[in-house]
């Protein structure tokens, strides 16, 4: 599953819950990528409380952002977080938005662009969504964003309704 290479790559990803006892679940899961052979953590955002996109008759969200460097392949690196959602009861049911117990987004690999059927980075939908925006720029405040611009910029123009940052 581990495909490491010789360079190391700034990735960051997205890590929600709202199943089984969020908070823990996302708790869990960083400290879990952490132990994957070829991840570093670098850094990690607050947790962040926000509304359910798509089906609102379902929990809200606990998300965070993590920095990591990785030599793993994309698709390597991919492999490994879908067998941390496994781990943690993710059950892949075709809903889209539905609630689930882990769900790991891989939101920029670097300063890639990645267009495949199984993973697309820059994720789909990083610049409109605050709960990812938010922690996002709380650890890395000044990044650009291949293809969307400055955090900063992009943070203005983001509706930030319904989202609650955690102590």
């Amino acid at each position: 599953m581990n495909q490491p290479n010789s360079e190391t790559t700034l990735v960051y990803l997205g890590l929600g819950s709202n199943l089984a006892e969020p908070v823990e679940q996302v708790k869990s899961a960083r400290h879990a990528i952490a132990r994957i052979s070829g991840v570093n953590e670098l850094a990690c955002s607050s947790l962040y409380r926000s509304l359910p996109m798509g089906p609102q008759n379902q929990p809200d969200y606990i998300n965070a952002v993590m920095a990591i460097s990785t030599r793993l392949s994309p698709q390597a690196l991919l492999q490994n977080l879908q067998a941390i959602e496994k781990a943690h009861g993710r059950e892949r049911k075709g809903q889209r938005w539905g609630a689930r117990t882990l769900d790991l987004d891989i939101l920029l690999y670097g300063e890639l662009f990645i267009d495949l059927p199984e993973l697309v980075v820059p994720h789909n939908g990083i610049a409109e969504r605050p709960f990812v925006l938010m922690p996002l720029s709380e650890i890395a405040p000044h990044l650009i964003i291949p293809g969307k611009g400055r955090i900063d910029d992009l943070l203005v123009n983001c509706p930030m309704t319904g989202l609650q940052r955690l102590d």
